[in-house]
């Protein structure tokens, strides 16, 4: 059996293999000879106090043992016979083809957007132009929403899968094996693309398929069953297990289901700004005025408060990142934050978000599936007409939001579709803008310098996470009442990000596989 061991180094030490080595050794009272095999398994800093520190655990492996091999994905034949639909190529879509295939499953994939190269004509178009392309933009194509707009690979989800495996898969297809180590892994938006672009052809080559500009239009349903689906509004395919993956942002997803009769509910969600400081300063706050230390990394922070019965806290924080245009329809803006994988952009930015129950909300009606979709279109709306009927958001500095005064002038923004000036707590709903101004006092008393006017608000954060959920059963995985349905992921309301969507797109197959004893 390996033995772990813990120790602090410096951050200018980290890059010092043989030291880290020596002093693991040390700290696991082992000879050399004693070791055929190490790595380092775990590393994070901790920037608590001014002596900045990295903690790293390492593994060692004793003459005698046998270092445990990689999850590597394995592909095996696949049985033609053996077909199932998966709707969307986002992480949930793609890890669920994946997996299909090595269950000897074969995973027929139809994804509403272009593929990944594609879609970047779309989001240029909606930076530079200010086009909204309702079917390829930064939350629908291939890799999904977090392709171009997040990158971020960190987890609470440990009890819901295996994330070292889903982690190792992202390493077999191209990513660099410091996600296995990281404490916060980040691949970057820049390099995303091409490992997504993989496991594509990877899907393909084995036996698979995938389909673009192939949207969901309809589901055949008889006995609470699924029996096939129609794609486009013309072509008819059947299937009789179908997995769900269609992401936060698939609204005629949810109505459909509605329309055909399958259970759907409103659930709690966040809505909020997006908040843009620059890099220095959060730099300076965090690492105690040592910014400019070569060894660290752009800072982060996390921050979270309780306001009049609420939670407000940070969502998506971006290091040297940029504020992109999220919206997926014409008549809204949407903000979301990502980093290129050296996190160097002059910028820091991360959503800041109030927690919003059906119950909270002014127009709540009991058994209502769409009360949180509505209050979110809304505000999408009211911000879009804010901004002057364009992509351009409403922007308002920070203490110029909490003492109701509307800005005069900006500083400059990652924002590329650019800002108009507005009073925010006459945009937003009172219960988000209220709490929003009490919550950024108390982060300023907690982060010395967070609380400026040179920070600005970027309005709405509205996409953190579906504010409908489609209900399944813990254990086959399928919809409560129709057989044969996989909701999943995000969309779903049972993923929070890119590696616990992925996930629960291996946990569906793995399921119908038990279902069709494989």
């Amino acid at each position: 059996m390996s033995a772990l061991v813990q120790i602090v180094i410096k951050p200018q030490q980290q890059e010092d293999l043989e030291f880290i080595y020596r002093l693991g050794l040390q700290k696991a009272k082992l000879n050399p000879d004693e070791v055929i095999d190490w790595r380092i398994r775990k590393r994070s800093l901790d920037a608590r106090k001014a002596a900045i520190k990295m903690n790293v655990q390492l593994e060692f492996w004793k003459v005698g043992e046998v270092r445990e091999p990689t999850q590597a994905w394995t592909a095996k034949t696949v049985d033609p016979e053996r077909k199932i639909a998966i709707i969307g190529a986002g992480p949930a879509g793609l890890y669920a083809a994946l997996r299909a295939i090595e269950a000897g499953i074969t995973p027929v994939v139809f994804e509403r957007g272009k593929d990944v190269r594609a879609r970047r004509r779309d989001l240029a178009a909606i930076n530079k132009a200010q086009t909204v392309n309702p079917e390829s933009n930064y939350c629908f194509g291939e890799g999904g929403a977090g392709t171009y707009s997040d990158g971020k690979l960190y987890t609470r989800s440990k009890k819901r899968g295996n994330v070292l495996k889903a982690l190792e898969w992202l390493v077999h297809f191209g990513a660099s094996d410091n996600i296995l180590v990281e404490a916060h892994p980040h691949i970057g938006t820049n390099k995303l693309p091409a490992i997504i672009t993989a496991m594509r052809e990877a899907v393909i080559a084995h036996g698979g398929a995938v389909h673009f500009n192939a949207k969901l239009t309809d589901i055949k349903i008889e006995n609470n069953s699924i029996k096939g689906l129609e794609i486009n509004g013309d072509t008819w395919h059947n299937f009789s297990e179908v997995v769900l993956a269609t992401g936060h942002s698939a609204r005629d997803i949810f109505y459909l289901l509605h329309k055909r009769g399958v259970t759907i509910a409103a659930k709690p969600f966040a809505l909020g700004v997006r908040v843009e400081h620059t890099q220095e300063l959060i730099n300076d706050i965090q690492y105690h005025g040592d910014h400019q230390n070569p060894y660290l990394p752009p800072a982060s922070y996390a921050l979270v408060e309780q306001v009049d019965g609420m939670g407000v806290y940070s969502f998506c924080m971006c290091p040297g990142g940029i504020i992109a245009p999220c919206a997926t329809e014409k008549e809204e803006v949407v903000t979301n934050g990502w980093s290129p994988s050296k996190r160097n952009n002059p910028y820091a930015n991360s959503g800041i978000v109030v927690s919003v129950s059906p119950e909270d909300l002014p127009n709540y009606k009991e058994n209502d599936p769409f009360v949180c979709l509505d209050f979110q279109k809304k505000v999408e709306y009211d911000c879009w007409v804010a901004g002057g009927k364009t992509q351009r958001v409403p922007a308002q500095r920070m203490v110029d939001f909490v003492e109701d005064k509307t800005s005069t002038d900006f500083p400059k923004t990652s924002y590329q579709p650019g800002i108009v000036s507005v009073n925010l707590a006459e945009v937003l709903p009172p219960l988000i803008a209220k709490r929003l101004q009490k919550a950024f006092i108390k982060f300023g008393r907690k982060m010395k310098g967070y609380y400026t006017n040179n920070a600005v608000l970027h309005a709405p954060e509205s996409r953190t996470s579906s504010p409908v959920s489609i209900p399944r059963d813990p254990e086959t995985m399928e919809h409560l009442d129709i057989k044969g349905l996989y909701p999943c992921g995000e969309g779903a309301g049972y993923a929070g990000g890119i590696i616990s969507a992925a996930i629960d797109g291996i946990n569906c197959v793995d399921a119908i596989a038990q279902k069709w004893s494989l």
